[in-house]
């Protein structure tokens, strides 16, 4: 397990490659900067193609607050190098009626480099993983 800490040593990101389930498991918290989000972005990615994995559980349960500082960047730019790294399949987790949701409801409406599904359980996000990965 990777973990990457902010300029103040918050953990912002947990990172875990499952060899059992073949995806990539990231667990966000806190209050995300633009750097924060690019960092950890691609962080998993790098372990997404090291491990020649094609799905991430991106869970997002823990976050504080919005993150469309930086949706242009994970359109426009990481979405397709995720793509180009082998990522096929993205399960975000998200709690209703936070301002974090409002944000991952963006991301799943613009995402066209690969499949994408918003779900509010971690249950129900991994059982469509293991229906696919």
């Amino acid at each position: 397990m990777q973990e990457l800490k902010s300029s103040l040593g918050k953990v912002f990101l947990t990172i875990e490659t499952d060899l059992d389930n073949r995806w990539i498991w990231v667990t966000w918290q806190g209050y995300l900067t633009a750097a924060n989000i690019q960092e950890g972005a691609q962080a998993y990615t790098a372990a997404l193609a090291k491990a020649g994995f094609s799905c991430v559980l991106n869970d997002t349960r823990l976050v504080r607050g919005p993150w469309d500082h930086s949706m242009d960047w994970v359109i426009n730019e990481w979405a397709p190098n995720a793509a180009a790294a082998g990522l096929r399949h993205f399960a975000m987790i998200t709690t209703p009626a936070t301002l974090a949701e409002g944000s991952a409801d963006a991301f799943y409406s613009q995402l066209t480099a690969f499949q994408a599904r918003v779900f509010d359980n971690l249950e129900d996000a991994q059982h469509w993983l293991l229906s696919i990965c």
